[in-house]
């Protein structure tokens, strides 16, 4: 047998070529021990049930109506589009029959671009766990996979298997989504309706048309899309005076059924400087609104966020405020970044409202530390799952391994999904539990934890956790 060749010279002492250089010295028989653990590991992670406290799941296609819902998703949508696919659009949420043929056809030629990404892996995981689809997806075949989708999405159990397989015991989604309750037994809700602390592209108004568009309404609707034509959303009443913002904002709250809802959904822009606001500030800006600037804007958003969060605080049922950060809105889609000064900012909101709980999606996983840093200083702040441009194997094990270092597993949430289709939510899960049996491996290995352990941490932080905080009923 061949013998297993070391980086060290001949009779080098191996302790001391790691401590000087700062490898450790692993053999093969060390290797496949990890290995076997970290098979265990993903294993028994399954047995664990997640809870999914953000996704956008609607009660009437909870699973894909076909191949477009799952090779189309909006993130390896955009893939798609940077290797050339000329329509990076989004789908429409109720796409038709011919706009799904179109836009499969369209995405067909740039497959061979992606087949390296992981969340072509994910694509082809989805297709071979729930459908038994292992071949490549190509001109000839599409519809014959197209087609066995579209047949399974018309079983009545079928929503309620694939959230089985994934051993996922709920999912929050948008209120607004709720239909008839259908879905009650397995959904719960977030309130994701005006968005104050988003910016608009060119729009500094835009927080206060945020709040005149809610003005007109009669409960909790779709929310505004990014960089919207103004032109296209003529709101029914004009915010003018401070005045017009209290009773806005009055009309808003009242309208938010709290008695259904776990969560609030927002997105706090990085844009914005995050500061303390007066009523005069307010009325001067309110007085420039049609030529207002960046500083009215900031003015208009953190005025109007004072309200909101005062508000929460004194409604009759207190809700989580979850938010996300790091995706800045380019001219298509978005891109992460999270400058310090926002986060800095950030922490004297979240200290003003001891008796709220925020909890933090984050796209940037570069500023993962600072946020860490503002957790365990705070007692109101947790960080959950691993956000949009975040989701990729390297980002999640690089956050979940420092995350369990850092902070109390009560304060730190595992998994949520962002899932239109619970195809995708299953997707999610299996990443998920792979990348923290690759971690709990890596820290059973140095001796920092036991295999009970680990399943004990991965219980409290994907399920104990989550049913806490957002105060549900355990499955």
């Amino acid at each position: 047998m061949q013998q297993e060749k070391s980086l060290c010279l001949e009779g080098q002492d191996k302790s001391v070529y790691s401590e000087y250089t700062g490898y450790t010295m692993i053999s093969m028989s060390d290797t496949s021990k990890t290995s076997d653990i970290k098979d265990k590991l993903e294993t028994a992670l399954w047995d664990i049930p997640f809870i999914c406290i953000h996704a956008h799941l609607d009660p009437k296609q909870l699973t894909a109506q076909g191949l477009h819902h799952v090779l189309l998703y909006h993130m390896p949508l955009s893939e798609l589009y940077s290797a050339g696919m000329p329509n990076g659009n989004r789908l429409s949420w109720y796409a038709t029959k011919d706009e799904a043929k179109t836009r499969i056809k369209e995405a067909l030629p740039y497959l061979k671009y992606v087949k390296n990404t992981a969340l072509h892996w994910l694509t082809k995981k989805i297709l071979s766990d729930l459908y038994g689809w292992n071949e490549p997806i190509t001109e000839q075949n599409w519809t014959k996979i197209d087609g066995i989708i579209a047949r399974k999405s018309t079983d009545p159990g079928w929503a309620r298997e694939v959230l089985k397989r994934a051993n996922v015991a709920g999912s929050s989604t948008e209120y607004r989504l709720r239909d008839k309750g259908q879905a009650d037994d397995i959904l719960t809700y977030a309130l994701e309706w005006a968005f104050f602390t988003r910016a608009q592209q060119h729009q500094n108004d835009s927080p206060l048309f945020e709040l005149e568009w809610t003005w007109s309404q009669d409960g909790p609707a779709a929310p505004l899309p990014v960089n919207i034509d103004r032109k296209k959303f003529i709101a029914e009443k004009r915010i003018a005076t401070l005045d017009d913002v209290k009773e806005a904002m009055k009309h808003y709250i009242s309208l938010v059924p709290f008695d259904k809802l776990v969560c609030a959904a927002n997105h706090f822009s990085t844009e914005i400087n995050y500061q303390d606001v007066t009523e005069d500030q307010m009325k001067k800006a309110l007085k420039n609104r049609d030529h207002a600037t960046e500083q009215d804007r900031d003015v208009y958003t953190c005025y109007i966020l004072q309200e909101y969060l005062n508000a929460l605080e004194h409604a009759s049922k207190r809700i989580v405020f979850t938010f996300s950060v790091g995706a800045e809105p380019m001219e298509h889609e978005t891109a992460s970044l999270l400058p310090q000064k926002t986060l800095g900012q950030l922490i004297n909101v979240f200290a003003k409202h001891p008796a709220l709980q925020f909890v933090c999606f984050s796209s940037s996983v570069h500023s993962d530390q600072a946020l860490c840093t503002m957790v365990r200083e705070l007692p109101n702040f947790s960080l959950a799952g691993y956000w949009w441009h975040n989701f990729f194997p390297g980002y999640i094990e690089t956050i979940v391994d420092n995350r369990l270092d850092l902070l109390p597993a009560n304060k730190q949430i595992g998994f949520f999904s962002d899932a239109y289709h619970l195809d995708w939510l299953y997707g999610k899960a299996f990443i998920v539990r792979k990348c923290m049996a690759n971690v709990f491996a890596r820290k059973i290995a140095r001796g920092q934890y036991t295999f009970d352990d680990c399943i004990d941490i991965a219980k409290q932080i994907c399920y104990e956790t989550p049913t806490k905080l957002l105060n549900l009923k355990k499955a």
